[in-house]
């Protein structure tokens, strides 16, 4: 047995031992999503209800399944901070037993690094120790510097967790490991429409050979993807790997030859995908997964020579202003990195930024609007908006002046609503 392996068995505990690791009021973050360390969660969530443990702090992005943790009457015992919110934590936070962090998502290990007190815990799933001591951090990276500064690192490890490269912990660095033999949450692909397509085949024409992209979550991602079939030597620079990715790898179309930076790898910070993706990724050198405080850092995208980003939002107005995380003034997801990628992209050499949206949402209702739904945040500023898409058509709004933009947008909205936005614009004296 090498002293890694002597190490790693000191300090392998069970759930209920690693449970006791935590002491009243612990402030813990983990990475979330799909590397959030379930078992030791679950362990966790059963001592503190026996009366072991109250008054925790659990800081994450977004957990990706229905947890114990998360239950109604658990937050006397661990109350949940997110910094992005999915579908098993917003209700939490519309009822107030949890609580949602605003932050551009490149911004987010800073508050960790250098705004909070020291954390007490990081904690995440990892990938089985490799023979030099190493844990790779897998599909998610995201708040991997936190490690650095937290008083204890707790690691599960998951023999399903892909080995991944750029991040990674030292069996050294570990105060306490337990083992979990759980298959990983999986993220299946939206499915197109032929709205998205429509879409899709408007940006693909924009984007150039050689360029470096960022797709977000969604359909119309996917369907950009998909419209790419005739490009080649794309390069990946994006917060997300997702499956659409694979494909292009697999026809030849992202070689990432052309970037100005980490020529000849994909840079992202997490994966939402399938378990085909889960294998694409494993031990793969062509793809790096770093902390997002350096994928997104909009210093480093505008690095990359013809940057392209592709974001979506809930709604948007007339002067330009985008709502992609609330519904009026409830919390329903988070900034994200679309501000990130706009600026980013927008300081880049050829670099260009697209939001994109179907103009109506599926109940009918317009998401071009006089004015922003009362109460909803503005994500992306005025400022900051570059070509907006519909399957209605394609404008850039940057440039600009109000009344050029109001009838611009107005052009890419729904016909049936066109005249009513009209109407609004010249009540607001737009023009």
């Amino acid at each position: 047995m090498n002293p890694f392996q002597q190490l790693y068995e000191q300090k392998k505990l069970t759930p209920e031992d690693m449970a006791r690791q935590f002491h009243d009021g612990d402030v813990c973050v983990s990475n979330g999503y799909s590397v959030e360390p379930r078992g030791i969660l679950r362990a966790l969530s059963a001592y503190a209800k026996a009366g072991g443990v109250h008054g925790l702090k659990y800081f994450l992005i977004m957990p990706i399944e229905k947890q114990d943790y998360m239950a109604p009457d658990m937050e006397p015992y661990i109350r949940v901070g997110s910094h992005f919110l999915g579908p098993y934590d917003r209700k939490a936070v519309w009822k107030g037993r949890a609580d949602y962090i605003p932050s551009h998502y490149s911004q987010i290990p800073s508050l960790w690094l250098d705004t909070y007190d020291q954390p007490d815990v990081f904690f995440v799933t990892v990938s089985p120790m490799d023979k030099h001591g190493y844990f790779s951090l897998g599909t998610t990276a995201n708040l991997g510097d936190v490690r650095w500064r937290a008083k204890k690192v707790f690691v599960e490890v998951n023999p399903h967790m892909p080995r991944t490269f750029g991040s990674s912990i030292h069996v050294s660095e570990v105060d306490g490991l337990i083992e979990n033999d759980a298959p990983l949450p999986e993220t299946p692909p939206v499915p197109v429409t032929e709205k998205d397509l429509t879409i899709g085949r408007q940006i693909a024409g924009e984007i150039p050979n050689g360029a470096t992209i960022q797709l977000g979550i969604g359909g119309i991602p996917n369907a950009v993807a998909e419209c790419l079939s005739d490009k080649h030597d794309l390069g990946i620079h994006s917060e997300m790997f997702c499956d659409s990715m694979v494909d292009l790898y697999e026809k030849g179309i992202i070689t990432n030859r052309c970037k100005t930076i980490h020529r000849g790898r994909s840079v992202v910070t997490f994966a939402a995908a399938t378990a085909r993706t889960h294998a694409f990724i494993d031990d793969n050198p062509a793809i790096e997964f770093l902390p997002v405080n350096y994928v997104n850092n909009p210093s480093i995208i505008a690095q990359h020579d013809h940057f392209m980003s592709i974001n979506s939002c809930m709604e948007i107005d007339l002067f330009g202003q985008v709502c992609s995380e609330t519904i009026g003034p409830l919390n329903y997801s988070g900034t994200g990195g679309q501000v990130d990628f706009i600026r980013g992209a927008m300081a880049s050499k050829g670099g260009k930024s697209f939001l994109a949206f179907a103009s109506c949402t599926h109940r009918g209702f317009s998401k071009i609007r006089p004015t922003l739904t009362s109460g909803a945040c503005v994500t992306t500023t005025r400022n900051d908006i570059d070509y907006v898409v519909t399957e209605y058509g394609m404008v850039r709004l940057k440039g600009l002046n109000c009344a050029q933009r109001a009838k611009a947008l107005i052009g890419l909205a729904h016909p049936k609503y066109r005249d009513m936005l009209t109407a609004a614009a010249k009540r607001m004296h737009i023009f």
